[in-house]
């Protein structure tokens, strides 16, 4: 199984270039490529607009040589014509029959939901929380040959009504966060130290039995 990240894009709303921006110890873009770890064997990243500073920054977790898995950068030239293009990009690289799709800024996933998306069939398989899907999301290799032969004009929501959609239902609300804006980012960062004081708490509390 590999993944596609999607990291092309102008981060124009974030007011600055959100998938080097920090989170814990990572990135947010390491936040996202990690909860693959154990998964796949290659991740895609799509890079376009600033696309050195993308690279900078997966030379970086290359180095740390923390994962099993390949990370390939692939540059999309046609980045300004939207997502659907770095989608397209990404399926022309996966060589697996099936794939992930997340958006780079997508870093509050649990590993868990990846795992579970993982394991259950279907053309498309989508992590859901509170009754709304979420990322990553699985496709099959017939869904990703689709994509690939569909108009660059189009966009994934029009590929993906073509077919059935399996929804995992997750006790994960990082599968709907990420980080568009300055408020986003925030937010973000408020719900990932929660989480990890909830997380340091717990075992605590089991290290004590």
């Amino acid at each position: 199984m590999e993944a596609i990240v999607l990291a092309a894009g102008y981060s124009s709303r974030a007011n600055a270039f959100k998938m080097t921006l920090s989170l814990g110890p990572m990135s947010v873009l390491e936040q996202t490529i990690s909860k693959f770890e154990g998964i796949c064997t290659r991740v895609i990243v799509v890079a376009g607009y600033q696309a050195e500073i993308i690279q900078e920054e997966i030379n970086k977790i290359n180095n740390n040589k923390a994962y099993s898995f390949q990370i390939k950068l692939v540059y999309n030239e046609n980045f300004n014509l939207g997502m659907f293009s770095s989608i397209q990009k990404g399926c022309s690289e996966v060589k697996a029959g099936t794939s992930f799709i997340t958006p780079g800024d997508c870093p509050l996933v649990k590993k868990e939901t990846v795992q579970l998306v993982a394991e259950h069939n279907g053309n498309v398989v989508i992590p859901s929380f509170n009754y709304k899907g979420g990322h990553p999301i699985k496709l099959s290799c017939e869904v990703k040959q689709k994509i690939l032969e569909t108009n660059p004009a189009s966009n994934l929501r029009v590929v993906l009504d073509g077919y059935d959609k399996t929804y995992i239902t997750v006790d994960d609300p990082g599968v709907l966060k990420d980080v568009d804006t300055p408020e986003d980012y925030q937010k973000v960062i408020d719900y990932y130290n929660k989480r990890t004081q909830q997380e340091l708490h717990r075992d605590g509390s089991l290290g004590s039995i």
